[in-house]
């Protein structure tokens, strides 16, 4: 399959599993605007996941559907981020990994929308507005957390100890990605990477929050059909449908 399927299958399957991830919310949020608000998010992912999904089905132009690709692939098939994979943990954790998601999505699909594949800029320029929100909304989550109580920093703490290591696979490159990123289709990874950095350290500094060293460890292998161990739960439950009744449509 092409570079750009690859790369469309990025896209997809992060904010399938982040949708998936945040769903497990409804109904267990702090109150009711808040879980209103979460599973909003979640449907924002789901919603950009299968505009994706629907271009990486014309690409492949094989007869196979967007409910194909999202829901019959096997586990070492998805390409998603680790990061999107991790458990909610508590409603710190939770804050942390939606903030983290939208800074990435907000500097990629601001990329995106300069894309020279005018249907990738397209789907890029309408997700932007949805990640905005996603990111105004988390941010001000960690500067509550960060600001509240001692109970509520140290929870954000814990989670930043807890999984900041993964950050940096959200912009681990899948096959093909540089020649697409030298042909103006994409942007480069490594350059979001650094301006992730720039943005992270500076809200990090507003939050009154420490931000971790420079030299931290990062665990690798991210978009490479390697998984956590939580991902096949994952699959389980997010597939159980498609297979138990083949030919279901979103």
């Amino acid at each position: 399959m092409n570079a750009l399927y690859n790369y469309l299958l990025k896209l997809a399957d992060d904010s399938l599993i982040m949708g998936q991830r945040l769903s497990e919310w409804c109904g267990e949020g702090p109150y009711l605007e808040e879980d209103i608000a979460l599973v909003n998010v979640a449907l924002d992912e789901l919603g950009q996941a299968n505009n994706f999904y629907q271009y990486a089905s014309r690409i492949a132009d094989n007869g196979t559907t967007e409910d194909d690709i999202a829901f019959l692939r096997y586990e070492p098939d998805y390409v998603n981020a680790h990061w999107v994979e991790l458990p909610n943990g508590d409603y710190a954790q939770t804050v942390l990994k939606v903030y983290v998601f939208a800074v990435y999505q907000k500097l990629l699909y601001q990329a995106l929308s300069e894309s020279a594949d005018e249907d990738l800029s397209a789907i890029a320029q309408k997700s932007l507005k949805e990640v905005k929100y996603h990111y105004t909304h988390a941010s001000s989550w960690m500067n509550i957390f960060a600001q509240g109580t001692e109970e509520s920093k140290k929870r954000l703490t814990n989670a930043i100890e807890n999984i900041w290591e993964y950050t940096k696979g959200l912009f681990a490159k899948v096959e093909g990605e540089s020649e697409l990123s030298a042909l103006n289709v994409v942007p480069n990874a490594d350059e979001l990477y650094q301006q992730f950095i720039s943005i992270t350290e500076k809200d990090f500094q507003e939050f009154g929050l420490e931000y971790p060293a420079k030299d931290h460890f990062m665990q690798p292998r991210s978009r490479t059909g390697y998984h956590t161990e939580y991902f096949g739960y994952i699959l389980c439950e997010l597939q159980y449908m498609q297979r138990a009744y083949p030919g279901c449509t979103w």
